[in-house]
């Protein structure tokens, strides 16, 4: 369903960029004959890139499809925004011409050959052409020698230049405005997401929290994306920040790679040099399982990196003689597989009034959690919605797509994460890694 939803949505998409930017601003001939097979190529562009990335093939195809994607996106929503303005100026350019006076009649040239050719205006009572000798001309007419066809062809010639139509006029300055626009957004969606991600600091305060366990602290970082278009250097920085903040506890909730440990292995070995006081725990994302291996061989690699895995169970943080129950539920994604969340194993069998702390991939988990009495669940999966405006997108199927909310008497917070999924834009949702702290 959701691949053909995808493909409906993207030939739906060329097809109504062709209609503005191809046929819109140009007439029938070569040139959109040309702009048509390029929108053609740009659509089977979109279509190789994620099929190529998703199997592992042609990530060489990455950056221009991506980018391109990005483009597309905010050239659909800058044209669908302009309609109204440009319904708007062609009723008034229509209104206006309508009320123009007649224009005066424009010469054109008449006659068989260029020696009896004679200017008559058009709309104007018929002019007697008469044969012109000698370099006079006939009574009524002007003699045009600058307008006689050099060939000698009898074909009428029109003097009056060509204007652009209304048609050509909106569609062109249309097209101008959305390109630059969209050009525009993308370039600096490119700086934000490629920058360094955005460090926030949130107090979070648990009634229940025994309080001895007040000041611990969390460093939250979900959707890293290791992949085609990530280096070792986006892994090195999201260590070298998080070590930076001297956290008790590195939590990553999922999407950390779009790849094979084959593939991508050498981008995470970074990860080794993580530092906190407890220790570097990870919960799957969906993206996890679309390794055709599964998220198994990701589990064993990160084992050997020294971050400890989740998987529908939980560890006793002991901090200053207390003790925070820290659990972590597979995605939902891995349902399908028979690798879903679970929550009673994660969560069931607890000490009374012992707080507990949640790292579930996407913050829709959380009517679960409440009924098995979380306190507080990290989340991400939702980029914070990436590219502005799909987080309104995101809000039909999250029930919160950034920052701290609370749902069903639960806590939550999701970060927006600290990479990017498809496209290397985000615009209105920077990359962040949160600093989280108890009260």
């Amino acid at each position: 369903m959701f691949v053909l939803f995808f493909v409906g949505a993207v030939l739906l998409a060329h097809y109504y960029l062709w209609h503005r930017l191809v046929r819109s601003t140009t007439g029938p001939g070569r040139v959109r004959k040309a702009l048509t097979w390029g929108m053609v190529g740009l659509l089977l562009l979109v279509i190789a890139t994620f099929l190529g990335t998703r199997m592992e093939l042609g990530h060489w195809l990455a950056w221009p499809g991506f980018l391109w994607v990005a483009v597309m996106f905010y050239l659909v929503v800058i044209l669908v925004v302009l309609e109204v303005p440009r319904g708007v100026v062609a009723l008034v350019l229509r209104r206006v011409e309508r009320r123009r006076p007649a224009s005066a009649p424009v010469p054109v040239l008449v006659g068989a050959d260029a020696s009896t050719a004679v200017l008559e205006p058009v709309g104007a009572a018929p002019v007697v052409s008469e044969p012109v000798t000698s370099g006079s001309v006939s009574s009524g007419s002007v003699a045009s020698e600058s307008g006689a066809s050099e060939s000698g062809g009898s074909a009428p010639v029109a003097f009056a230049p060509g204007a652009i139509s209304r048609r050509l006029f909106l569609g062109r300055t249309t097209a101008a405005i959305a390109g630059v626009s969209a050009l525009g957004t993308v370039g600096y969606g490119v700086t934000s997401a490629l920058g360094d991600p955005v460090i926030e600091r949130v107090m979070v305060t648990l009634p229940k929290l025994d309080p001895r366990l007040g000041g611990l602290r969390f460093a939250v970082v979900s959707d890293i994306h290791l992949g085609p278009i990530t280096g070792i250097g986006h892994t090195e920085r999201i260590v070298r920040m998080i070590n930076g903040l001297e956290a008790d506890v590195v939590a990553i909730v999922g999407d950390l790679v779009d790849g094979s440990v084959a593939q991508l292995g050498a981008l995470a070995k970074p990860l080794k040099s993580l530092e906190s006081r407890y220790g570097a725990y990870f919960v799957t994302g969906n993206h996890e399982y679309f390794s055709p291996a599964g998220p198994g061989e990701w589990i064993e690699e990160l084992g050997e990196l020294g971050v400890r895995s989740l998987r529908n169970e939980r560890v006793e943080i002991r901090h200053q003689g207390a003790v925070l129950d820290l659990a972590g539920v597979n995605d939902i994604g891995g349902t399908a597989s028979g690798d879903g969340p679970d929550f009673g194993k994660a969560l069931g069998g607890r000490e009374a009034g012992r707080s507990t702390v949640l790292l579930a991939h996407q913050p829709v988990q959380v009517t679960e959690a409440a009924r098995h009495g979380v306190d507080l669940q990290l989340s991400g999966h939702t980029h914070g919605g990436q590219i502005t405006p799909f987080d309104l997108v995101v809000e039909l199927q999250q029930p919160v797509v950034a920052g701290l909310a609370t749902v069903d008497d639960v806590q939550v917070y999701v970060t927006r994460g600290a990479g990017f999924w498809g496209p290397p834009v985000r615009v209105g949702a920077p990359p962040e890694i949160t600093l989280l702290e108890l009260r």
